[in-house]
């Protein structure tokens, strides 16, 4: 993280830049009261993702739950 602090990329060009797993579209639900399967912009999408994961491993739910497979 002190690396992307010194450099001078941008939080869009890091999300471009890092490699998503193919997965990650099975990813459903609502944040901030918005369907994440309904968000257009790509990295918008990308931030929701990691919020419900976050959001959902702080609740102690086990990753296979929250990635329906």
């Amino acid at each position: 993280m002190s690396d992307f602090k010194q450099s001078n990329m941008t939080l869009r060009e890091l999300i471009g830049s890092t490699p998503i797993n193919s997965n990650t579209s099975l990813i459903k639900g609502v944040v901030c009261g918005v369907r994440i399967e309904d968000i257009e912009d790509h990295d918008m999408q990308v931030l929701r993702y990691m919020d419900k994961l976050v959001d959902e491993l702080a609740k102690g739910k086990k990753m296979a739950s929250i990635i329906r497979t």
